[in-house]
């Protein structure tokens, strides 16, 4: 892949460990209510799309939850349930990132939210001495501060137009199909990171390194 400038890097499940399970098992052991029954990776309630675009408040997010899961406990446990998710990121998979920008214009594309920011860059800075991954990419991109997220086109074609990306020059690494099919129909190369595979060889898989 020779005519590559530019990789798209998702955060969850391709740099950062990345455990929906855990967040849905927390929930449900705080209510009989499934929580898989608004929330899975696949698919999600209107709720959390909101949420992902920074539409609505945390506040606002967590009254919803507490209502349509009829939980009564304290809010903490919402937070810390929500917050489960997020595993750890290894370091080689930073030291990746450091070898990937100095070859490509590389840059970070994930729906997220403001209490995951929050929780993940404290992770990032006990763990590694670093405050957020600004250093790790030439830009940085969160859903939550964008009002759009994946696999809208829209998000897709924001990065591109604002860093001058020409699509064919571009790849994408995802590790939910929807958000690679969604980038695939910018005209970017998209690939799905196979499950419990790791960034940096599949990197080499595509003759990346």
């Amino acid at each position: 892949m020779q005519h590559i400038k530019n990789i798209i890097f998702d955060l969850g499940g391709v740099i950062i460990n990345l455990d929906i399970n855990k967040t849905i098992s927390e929930f449900n052991s705080l209510s009989y209510m499934p929580f898989e029954s608004i929330y899975t990776q696949a698919s999600q309630n209107e709720l959390f799309n909101l949420f992902d675009k920074g539409l609505i408040s945390n506040e606002e997010f967590f009254s919803e939850i507490r209502k349509q899961i009829r939980y009564e406990g304290p809010e903490f446990e919402l937070k810390k349930a929500w917050n489960a998710m997020l595993l750890d990121v290894p370091d080689r998979r930073l030291d990746v990132l450091v070898k990937m920008k100095q070859n490509y214009n590389t840059f970070l594309l994930s729906n997220t939210c403001e209490p995951h920011v929050a929780a993940f860059e404290h992770d990032l800075y006990l763990k590694h001495g670093v405050k957020n991954f600004n250093d790790y990419f030439d830009e940085v991109y969160y859903s939550c501060r964008m009002g759009m997220r994946k696999p809208d086109k829209e998000i897709f074609e924001f990065v591109l137009e604002k860093n001058n990306l020409k699509p064919e020059e571009t790849v994408f690494i995802d590790d939910s199909i929807q958000h690679v099919k969604g980038a695939g129909e910018c005209g970017i190369s998209a690939f799905l990171l196979p499950k419990n595979a790791e960034i940096g060889e599949f990197l080499k898989e595509l003759g990346l390194v």
